[in-house]
């Protein structure tokens, strides 16, 4: 073999050694922190890495933020300027503004909306819903159900009334004996989807009419899909088959607690002195263990999606929103580190599948805010309004977060717009500021799906 050509097959094959990008069928994944804002995402990167790290989130390319756009139910040209997970999730998954607590339906006429993931399934794309809520929870539900009402999650919920938020559900009309779609674990159970991972088992155990033994999983497993409940079984079920994976019985265990189980408490004013509460550190929580991660639950989704067709894949990191209506600051900054460590998984399979596009964003702002741990209100003897945590940091100091939406057991949401995240710079439609609608409509076109003009 002559010199030239040794050198020539030997760079041929240097050359194939290296991993190559797969440019196939194109790819998006959506990935949403539920309540996440810059407060948040502050918060998290100040305890994990400190007040100087990158979060993977840091380092993506693109910045964007999105209005979040909410109406009133019985006047959908009026707009109402806090949103919940429902109609927030519902603008991303199809495109349309919604009343609060819907899933995929219209205010006032109560029409189903086509979502992200019917579309994708009409045009033979795979689908998957990783979550670590229950995934009947509003924002997973959102991509893959049609109803009223968003509490109405299992077959025996469907008219009952819930004290603790003092509210009627009536889901009557979308009951199958009413000849409606059913619950949203019924509709779950029935739909097309390729892979759905998180929490809910106890929804999914409910018989689908009274005096039948019939019960939700039954109808899940006769649509296709294997049942998996541990960590254990994630990857062994055949690219072939449907997904169905529940890890816990509601909402899964969070990573990350307050020592003891501290969370933000009430300034105490004692003998005319303010009292500030203890600092704590956070610690890992012991329910999480065995529960897969999010990260986990990311991989298996895309290497079950990965079988040539393109996919649209919606991962929830649930829990920032859940910890911060509880005011449990350690169990929030534990949700986003699991977010941060799903991005990287989806960034990993990006690099080696060139035409995916990575979008993270979140439903709504919250409560949780950095104020100053020392500082002149101190000094001149006023409490801080609401209830306050103050968290000990790896770098030595005290992180002083305060929430204050109301004096109730349970913090509310907030009305900023939301950060948006991406790993391709130039997507035309992602300007600076769009609509959290755009989601749908950017998500859509990346596919090469055409979205129906009488929507």
């Amino acid at each position: 073999m002559s010199l030239l050509l040794g050198l020539l097959v030997q760079a041929c094959m240097e050359h194939s050694a290296e991993p190559q990008a797969r440019i196939g069928a194109p790819k998006v994944i959506l990935i949403i922190g539920d309540g996440m804002d810059d407060q948040q995402i502050t918060i998290a990167r100040n305890y994990l890495l400190g007040a100087g790290g990158r979060l993977a989130l840091d380092d993506l390319p693109v910045r964007s933020a999105a209005r979040v756009e909410t109406v009133a139910e019985d006047k959908p040209d009026q707009s109402i300027y806090v949103a919940d997970s429902a109609n927030s999730a519902t603008s991303m998954a199809t495109g349309i503004v919604t009343s609060l607590g819907r899933i995929a339906t219209t205010a006032e006429t109560d029409r189903d909306i086509e979502t992200i993931m019917e579309l994708a399934q009409a045009a033979g794309l795979g689908t998957g819903i990783v979550t670590t809520s229950s995934v009947t929870d509003a924002t997973p539900a959102s991509f893959v159900a049609h109803i009223n009402q968003r509490y109405c999650e299992g077959p025996l919920g469907m008219v009952r009334f819930i004290e603790r938020f003092q509210l009627s559900v009536d889901c009557s009309q979308d009951e199958k004996s009413s000849g409606g779609k059913g619950s949203i674990a019924e509709q779950i159970a029935s739909s097309g989807l390729d892979i759905v991972l998180g929490g809910g088992s106890r929804y999914f155990e409910q018989t689908t009419e009274e005096g039948s033994e019939r019960t939700v999983l039954d109808v899940a497993h006769q649509n296709g899909f294997q049942i998996i409940y541990a960590q254990e079984e994630l990857g062994g079920v055949p690219k072939t088959e449907k997904i169905l994976g529940l890890f816990s019985r509601g909402t899964m265990p969070v990573w990350l607690q307050g020592v003891d189980g501290a969370q933000a408490q009430r300034v105490e004013r004692v003998e005319g002195q303010v009292n500030l509460p203890e600092p704590f550190f956070c610690e890992p929580n012991p329910n999480f263990e065995g529960m897969p991660s999010l990260a986990d639950m990311t991989g298996a989704a895309l290497d079950h999606l990965d079988d040539g067709r393109g996919f649209m894949l919606m991962i929830e990191s649930a829990s920032i929103d859940k910890q911060s209506h509880q005011r449990r600051p350690c169990g929030h900054i534990g949700e986003l580190s699991q977010l941060d460590d799903a991005l990287k998984v989806a960034l990993d399979f990006a690099e080696k599948n060139s035409d995916t596009l990575i979008l993270v964003t979140a439903d709504h702002t919250h409560a949780a805010q950095i104020i100053a741990d020392q500082g002149p209100h101190l000094a001149l003897n006023y409490t801080t309004p609401g209830y306050l945590a103050r968290v000990r940091t790896r770098e030595g100091g005290i992180m002083s977060i305060n929430y204050a939406t109301n004096e109730s057991p349970q913090e509310m949401h907030t009305g900023a717009q939301v950060p948006v995240f991406a790993n391709i710079p130039g997507i035309r439609e992602l300007t600076s500021l769009i609509r959290q609608s755009d989601i749908y409509h950017i998500s859509a076109n990346h596919l090469g799906l055409t979205v129906s003009a009488d929507r």
